[in-house]
């Protein structure tokens, strides 16, 4: 009998990357394999391996959305805002919608738990988080209405969120009161911004 979720596509991507997500936070990320993931998930490891090239990424999934994110932060704000402020606008929202990239999801605590028990995934997120500067360094280059550093933006801008989201992983995996990091992470995006303000880009008109 054919397995039907051999067929491609998003929902195949998205079982596999459930079923991966749920045996990494079970045993650890180093403990499984991609066949365990394949199996489990009613694929082949063919199938795994042509929505996933890495294993890493089966629970690192989210570059993709964080580069749309990041392009449609440049490409598609509105007229007369820079885009430092649509930036902040796109981070701000992240952080309100709990969203998993704002890095105060439910389920983020046993995320930065897997992340940082596995050298695997600390050296990949370090690789997601050049591609993401450079990507949007050549976004910013290609925008005409642009005035400032991209490559500096870009580097303070995801080098800073990054850094953002690894004291409050630290904080939360030391099991400090959830809600008072919360509020922190907030309060050091607005510091973040701050600075990327008034060190790199000028005032807006």
């Amino acid at each position: 009998m054919p397995r039907t979720s051999e067929r491609g596509g998003p929902q195949t991507r998205a079982k596999i990357a459930d079923v991966a997500a749920r045996l990494f936070l079970e045993r650890g990320y180093d403990a499984v394999t991609v066949a365990e993931v394949a199996r489990e998930a009613g694929v082949s490891s063919v199938t795994v391996f042509k929505h996933f090239p890495r294993k890493e990424d089966l629970f690192l999934d989210r570059a993709d959305d964080a580069v749309e994110l990041l392009r449609t932060a440049v490409r598609d704000r509105a007229s007369g805002v820079d885009v430092l402020v649509s930036l902040r606008e796109a981070t701000l929202r992240l952080f309100d919608d709990r969203h998993p990239l704002s890095g105060v999801n439910d389920r983020s605590i046993p995320f930065f738990r897997t992340v940082a028990a596995s050298p695997a995934l600390i050296a990949r997120a370090r690789e997601i988080a050049a591609d993401l500067q450079r990507i949007l360094a050549e976004e910013l280059d290609e925008d005409p209405d642009f005035e400032g550093d991209s490559v500096l933006l870009a580097a303070f801008f995801i080098s800073g969120y990054g850094t953002v989201l690894v004291q409050t992983a630290r904080r939360l995996i030391s099991d400090e009161p959830r809600s008072a990091v919360v509020d922190d992470h907030r309060v050091r995006l607005e510091r973040l911004f701050d600075a990327l303000r008034s060190g790199v880009l000028p005032p807006p008109q």
